[in-house]
């Protein structure tokens, strides 16, 4: 496969899976929580890199492109994990509730606290038992290869 081939393989599949975050936050109604956003920009960076290496010559711009995509897969195994509660996550996005007992009348009345959080430690949706952090995971590790092999190729 030319680096070309590679590159654009790599760049159009970040740009799929962003477009099907979007999809699933703006038609399927899925609101994103804070890791799921985290995840989207490394996404958006590989796309630019993406588009610049098609310009360029030489390994850096792919082997940043590659960084991209192992960043955004770090962040969907991180997001995996606090899913799985196999470790905590951000305390502003996760949690079960327990502090409402801290909590006085007035702070539990308050109007001007966040309504809209979403929770990062919720599966909202699964296929096979994989979440949609799961698969940007796995999606974005085989993209790190494409982006190794576009970093080696002529």
């Amino acid at each position: 496969m030319t680096r070309r081939n590679l590159i654009l393989l790599a760049t159009g599949g970040s740009l799929a899976l962003l477009l099907g975050a979007f999809g699933f936050q703006y038609l399927g109604g899925l609101a994103p929580c804070k890791l799921c956003l985290w995840q989207r920009w490394p996404h958006g960076a590989a796309i630019l890199i993406g588009a610049l290496a098609l310009a360029t010559r030489g390994p850096a711009l792919p082997l940043l492109g590659g960084l991209a995509a192992l960043s955004t897969a770090a962040i969907g195994a991180y997001h995996t994990g606090v899913e799985r509660k196999l470790w905590a996550g951000p305390s502003s996005c996760t949690g079960d509730g327990g502090a409402l007992s801290g909590l006085s009348g007035g702070d539990l009345l308050n109007f001007d606290a966040p309504t809209n959080i979403v929770m990062c430690d919720v599966i909202p949706w699964e296929l096979f038992g994989l979440s949609m952090a799961s698969y940007n995971t796995l999606i974005s590790a085989l993209l790190v290869l494409f982006w190794l092999m576009a970093s080696r190729a002529r």
